[in-house]
């Protein structure tokens, strides 16, 4: 019960943040140019992912591959940046900040997902498979 709370704690937090991503997107249409137009499509993936966090509260367990995916596409994410970090000395601070977050964030929604469920509602057995 703690840990489900949790998570959905986790899961509001993760998806209104994701969801202020619409920000720099709105900006980056309203005046092309000054950014990077990777960064506006970037922010549109994690903007979805947010408002599907957010759907995904009512019930975790019905949702435990989305949040699956988001832990794992997270951990990704931040793995990709700390490669990212080795080359440009300039930006490497900041890449490497962005990548504990994001990996901080994967690792928490991983830890936290709901226990796999049998089709008879039971937790599933252990298998080596």
């Amino acid at each position: 019960m703690i840990r489900e709370r949790a998570l959905k704690i986790v899961m509001v937090v993760l998806g209104l943040l994701f969801i202020g991503g619409i920000y720099p997107i709105v900006m980056y249409l309203w005046r092309p140019g000054n950014e990077s137009p990777g960064d506006a499509m970037m922010f549109s993936l994690y903007v979805t992912l947010g408002f599907f966090l957010l759907l995904a509260i009512r019930n975790p367990p019905e949702y435990r591959a989305l949040i699956a995916y988001a832990g794992w596409a997270n951990i990704v994410h931040a793995s990709v940046m700390a490669l990212m970090a080795i080359n440009p000395a300039s930006d490497r601070r900041g890449l490497l900040m962005a990548t504990a977050g994001f990996g901080v964030i994967g690792v928490g929604l991983i830890a936290l997902l709901p226990i796999k469920r049998s089709a008879k509602g039971e937790p599933a057995p252990m298998s080596g498979a």
